[in-house]
Order: C-alpha cells, then sequence, then structure tokens
C-alpha cells in the first residue's frame, strides 16, 4: 500500500520528532471501519514504542468487532493546539499513523505490553503495585497492538514562525 504525500510537506516534521510526539502523547483518538462501513473513532490512552502503539480496552465492544472485521486503523494525536484569535488560526503540533491492529493473545506478550502502559501512565508505581494491578486486571481486559507502517506529522506555520525566531 503506498500512501499519499503531505500536501504541504514545508510544515511536515520530521520522523523523528513525530515519534517523541507519540512517546510524549498520553491521548489520541483511534479510528477504524466500524458497522455498516461508518467510520468509527474513539479517543484512547496508549503507549508508543519501536513502531507500536498499545492500547488496553475491554474484552467486547464495537472497536473490537471492526477491528476483528479489518485491522487497518489510524490513529492521530494532537500535541498542542492553541488558539490565536486574531490571525483565525491555532499553532499546532500533531501526527497521524497507519497501521495494522492485533490482539495480543499470548499470556507473556499480553503481561509485557499491559506492563508498558502501567509503567507510562504510574511512572512512580513500584514493581509490586503494578504486578498487583495487571494481575487484577488481565482476566478482564485485552492489549491491542498497532504496527505502525506510516506515519507523518504537521506543525502550523505559527509554531514554525516561533521556533525560527
Amino acid at each position: 500500500m503506498s500512501f499519499r504525500e503531505m500536501r504541504r510537506f514545508r510544515q511536515q516534521l520530521p520522523h523523528q520528532e513525530c515519534e517523541a510526539l507519540l512517546r510524549q502523547g498520553s491521548s489520541g483518538v483511534l479510528a477504524v471501519s466500524g458497522d455498516g462501513g461508518w467510520p468509527y473513532a474513539v479517543p484512547l490512552s496508549y503507549a508508543y514504542e519501536d513502531g507500536k502503539l498499545l492500547f488496553h480496552c475491554a474484552t467486547s465492544g464495537h472497536k473490537l468487532d471492526a477491528l476483528r472485521r479489518d485491522g487497518r486503523a489510524s490513529f492521530c494525536v494532537i500535541s498542542q493546539d492553541r488558539v490565536i484569535p486574531e490571525k483565525y488560526t491555532t499553532a499546532y503540533r500533531s501526527v497521524i499513523a497507519f497501521g495494522t491492529v492485533r490482539i495480543l493473545e499470548e499470556e507473556q506478550e499480553l503481561r509485557a505490553a499491559a506492563e508498558e502502559l502501567g509503567r507510562k501512565y504510574y511512572p512512580a508505581g513500584t514493581a509490586e503495585e503494578l504486578e498487583r494491578e495487571i494481575s487484577g486486571a488481565l482476566s478482564h481486559m485485552l492489549v491491542l497492538e498497532m504496527t505502525v507502517e506510516h506515519m507523518t506529522g504537521k506543525e502550523g506555520k505559527e509554531l514554525m514562525l516561533e521556533r525560527n525566531k
């Protein structure tokens, strides 16, 4: 599959900055092909490392039904969005990733992914606290892993001007 080139290529962020935005962010919107072909987009917490996005979720629902039909998805994170009313615009930075999502099924990879998510959202927690939380949650949660196949990031012109001052 080939992906479109970004139309406003001068505003495109380098790949390393896209990855940094994904590592730093705490939430984004996962978009899948929902019921009847209708787009379905859902906000999610996530972790990103080594070209993979991780999401935890319940064991059933619209998102899972859609992904079981078609594992292709996109995920968008907005890292900055400041309204500049006098210019009728916003100063923004965002990244969108495209890839294929799979449900982690082997206990070892599921546990490793849950640990990564736990460390991201409670970095001050002890290993014992994390283990207790994961052990209590594993029976009623799933972890989804999206392998990023393509990503682009974009920065608003106003932020570009601010950085170049």
